[in-house]
């Protein structure tokens, strides 16, 4: 929006002593871009100016003749001078003389500034180079002390929130992220600088201002006056008020206000403002959102203590002086500048932990940690530096403590810490003599002294030292960080060397917390696999066949079978990720043997509990006694996935706790996934993962499980066998107990006459959705005696997987050189006679779909 003028500044016209055009100046003097400051009457930084006409002369040259601008009985605080240096070159130094103009040079007198009074006094001040004054072409060391650019800092949203406005990003992506930018920083631009001469006598009337040249040439462009008694030039500290919207104006996409502005200062950011429920957030709902206002924004802002705010359209938009605005629908926000130091400490140890932490003030204004943002990106692969968004709510990793800036009055606190600590959210009061504050985590469940540790099995972006930082935070003592790629882009692979444990002992960690750098190996139509923990030279290609996972042009050079080999050979855990998707390859290598363990993925918790269409997928196979455990990751690419918001749960027993040890866990199948709930199951005294042989008439099994959560809701827990809930066991929910930890055990016994599978399900969630799965474990086979585990309905649709597959690689895949090709597709046949053999052996008869029946082994080159 067009903001008007500041009505505290006077322009003093300069016609009568304009002596040169732009385009006339000295070399050392000319800009280039003559225009590129406007004619006529310009505002700079809020501030009026006079500046001259394109068709006269229209710029002060002071070269060696003092100029004198007589002044009608002028007051002023400030005179402020719209001015430039001439360019010298950056030495002269014999050998190290350049000619490169970096505005490095600084303490000659340019020129001499004068105020002449009516009473004949007179007050002289030398306008020295790189304080008062700067030449136009610098580099980005050379600002001046005294002067500022005058073009005004800009403020933009970031790169994609511009794609969500339908506009053009204001910058590339990263520099897109800095959210704003100086006017100096385009190092490239010609500047003119602003100077504000303060008067040491604003009660006497000047009559005129002598301007007087001395070792430098210089030009003025324009001048201007005012009478606040705060220097006009100064930055003010970044402030905030709840303001209500008039009506007309409403917030755009994004949920920020456009049409706001400032005459003397820059608006930081306008947001609608956050309301909290004080009952829910003091109660036992582990997520607790505010509500978005439509009529009210936060308006963070940094001022001159006489600058005006004007909100709505140009021509209508109404305006508050920010020093007399409180009353006229302005709240000040108490400013966050008293500095706090926040501990978060363990309950009984008093040990620092780490922990995600979300900082509110009264008016729902988030309240960062030093070192973390205030506004953080939610957008993929743009926020990969420790901190979390969850609907409205922003939070931060921090390793144990750290300072904040908080302001004085109420303060709301939120210390989360994985799924056996209790949640922390309380309010806190901060006084002018508050210093620290202590934060106390209590540890309610205790499955790691129990033999179980934690694990996500697909995060991705985040550097090493940051992934061990959420890790710890989180309560995740696994982080299985993946390299890979995406069509151009590579990451993560600089940090992959294929022997690092970040945080095991050998590497100087304490061993409880681990990250461990594998690669997500990917292509489009067969599908993805995650190999973790191997030794050695990464596993290339990352990707094949094209994008968007490889890049247009490449071939398809392998299948996910020889990725998983190769990961197998070099001691490495092979993981199918994010099931039902996609559905092609992955069938053949689970039958194949090829596959450790078929992961559930869940971005975020709070939006969404584990995927029916992914266990249904992995009910699939265990049906064709395919016995895969599985393991849960997040696919964290965003702030808005949770590390750890699904994780695996494996139980190491009694042996030490290292990376192998874990792969090992996760091999021998007693694991279980959860978004909370915690639980673990035993058939006849067996657990997840283990294989119970039965004679022929079958028998009764004794199921005993146990459930806990710190956070999550249980409402229910299935006893599944074979696919179908047997049993639901109704359990107290935390909404008719109004506390945690909730805690339940018990058992139940199933009649088995067939070869079969039982597994524990629980349903939960954190949004009050009984239906929604909260956890589940792998699964005990049950193999009776002449009855062979396998359901042809899931043998056909399988089968048709692997069908798929082979018509891509006979069809329409990139094809490499002809031996590759034949290699690649003896892998997908081996796995299909196989299947298809079983299929007929069990009296169901299948044939090939229409594409299949034209396979060929075709020997031309692609």
């Amino acid at each position: 929006m067009n903001i008007p003028p500041s009505a505290h500044f006077t322009p003093l016209p300069l016609d009568a002593a304009f002596n040169a055009r732009r385009e006339a100046l000295p070399a050392s003097l000319r800009l280039t871009d003559s225009a590129r400051h406007g004619f006529g009457r310009q505002v700079f930084r809020g501030m009026p100016f006079d500046l001259g006409q394109p068709e006269a002369d229209n710029v002060l040259l002071l070269d060696q003749t003092p100029v004198s601008l007589a002044v009608d009985e002028l007051f002023a605080t400030y005179l402020i001078f719209l001015h430039q240096a001439e360019d010298y070159p950056a030495y002269d130094q014999g050998e190290l003389a350049h000619a490169s103009r970096t505005g490095n040079e600084l303490g000659h007198t340019v020129s001499d500034y004068t105020l002449e009074y009516f009473d004949g006094s007179v007050s002289e001040f030398p306008v020295l180079r790189r304080f008062a004054i700067q030449q136009s072409h610098i580099r980005w060391g050379a600002s001046p002390f005294a002067a500022v650019e005058a073009l005004s800092p800009v403020v933009f949203s970031s790169t994609s929130e511009s794609f969500i406005l339908g506009q053009m990003p204001a910058d590339s992506f990263g520099y897109g992220e800095t959210r704003h930018r100086s006017g100096r920083d385009d190092f490239s631009a010609e500047h003119l600088w602003l100077y504000a001469l303060p008067n040491p006598t604003p009660d006497k009337a000047i009559r005129r201002i002598i301007l007087t040249p001395r070792h430098e040439r210089s030009a003025i462009y324009g001048l201007t006056s005012t009478r606040v008694p705060a220097h006009p030039l100064q930055p003010g500290l970044r402030q905030k008020l709840l303001l209500d919207l008039p009506d007309g104006v409403s917030l755009n996409a994004s949920g920020d206000l456009d049409a706001i502005g400032l005459d003397l200062g820059s608006v930081i950011a306008a947001y609608g403002a956050l309301d909290y429920d004080p009952a829910q957030w003091h109660g036992p709902n582990a997520n607790a959102q505010p509500v978005r206002s439509l009529r009210s924004v936060i308006v963070e802002y940094a001022s001159h203590p006489a600058a005006r705010l004007y909100v709505g359209t140009d021509g209508s938009a109404a305006s508050h002086d920010l020093a007399q605005a409180a009353g006229s629908g302005v709240v000040a926000v108490n400013p966050a500048n008293r500095p706090v130091r926040l501990r978060i400490v363990e309950r009984g140890s008093g040990r620092p932990v780490p922990a995600r932490l979300h900082l509110h003030g009264q008016h729902g204004e988030y309240l960062p940690p030093r070192g973390h943002h205030r506004r953080v990106n939610p957008t993929w692969f743009e926020d990969n530096y420790a901190e979390f968004v969850n609907g409205l709510n922003q939070y931060s990793y921090v390793p144990g403590e750290c300072l904040a800036d908080l302001p004085l009055g109420e303060v709301f606190v939120e210390v989360n810490r994985g799924y056996e600590v209790l949640p922390l959210r309380r309010s806190l009061q901060v006084t002018p003599d508050t210093e620290e504050i202590t934060l106390e985590v209590e540890r309610a469940l205790h499955w790691r002294q129990a033999g179980w540790v934690t694990a996500d099995t697909h995060v991705h972006f985040l550097s090493p030292q940051t992934a061990l930082l959420e890790g710890q935070a989180e309560g995740v003592h696994v982080v299985n960080l993946l390299a890979s790629q995406w069509g151009e882009l590579f990451t993560n692979v600089g940090d992959f060397d294929g022997r690092t444990t970040l945080g095991a002992k050998e590497f100087g960690g304490d061993g409880e917390y681990l990250v461990q750098v594998g690669t997500e190996n990917r292509m489009q139509v067969l599908g993805h696999i995650s190999l973790l923990g191997y030794t050695g030279p990464m596993i290339h290609p990352l990707c094949t066949g094209g994008p968007s996972e490889s890049a247009i042009g490449d071939a398809q050079e392998v299948t996910m079978a020889e990725w998983a080999r190769q990961c197998i050979q070099q001691n490495g855990l092979v993981v199918m990720p994010h099931a039902p998707d996609p559905q092609g390859e992955r069938a053949a290598d689970i039958l194949l043997g090829l596959v450790h363990a078929l992961e559930l993925v869940t971005f975020n918790p709070f939006e969404m509990q584990l995927n029916p269409a992914g266990l249904a997928d992995w009910y699939r196979f265990l049906n064709l006694g395919q016995h895969v455990p599985v393991v849960g990751g997040s696919d964290k690419m965003a702030a808005t996935m949770l590390l750890g918001g699904i994780r695996t749960y494996a139980h190491l027993g009694d042996r030490e706790f290292t990376y192998d040890h874990w792969k090992d866990a996760v091999r021998a199948g007693n694991t279980f996934v959860t978004v909370g709930p915690l639980l673990e199951l035993a058939v006849d005294g067996q657990p997840a993962g283990a294989k119970i042989r039965l004679p022929s008439s079958g028998g009764t099994l004794d199921v005993s499980w146990k459930v806990e959560s710190v956070g999550c809701p249980v409402d229910s827990l299935e006893v599944v066998v074979g696919g179908r809930c047997v049993e639901q066991i109704s359990l107290p929910t935390v909404r008719e107990r109004q506390q945690w930890p909730v805690s339940a055990s018990g058992s139940t016994t199933v009649k088995v006459d067939r070869s079969t599978w039982i597994a524990l399900r629980v349903r939960g969630s954190y949004r009050g959705r009984p239906n929604e799965i909260g956890a589940h474990t792998s699964a005990v086979q049950i193999l009776v005696e002449g009855s062979r585990l396998f359901a042809p309905e899931d043998a056909v649709s399988v089968l048709e997987q692997i069908e798929g597959s082979l018509t891509y690689l006979d069809t329409l895949a990139p094809r490499p050189e002809v031996a590759r090709f034949k290699h690649m597709r003896a892998a997908l046949l081996e796995a299909h006679t196989r299947l298809h053999h079983d299929l007929h052996a069990s009296g169901i008869p299948h044939h090939n779909s229409p594409l299949h029946g034209q396979y060929r082994l075709d020997t031309s080159a692609g």
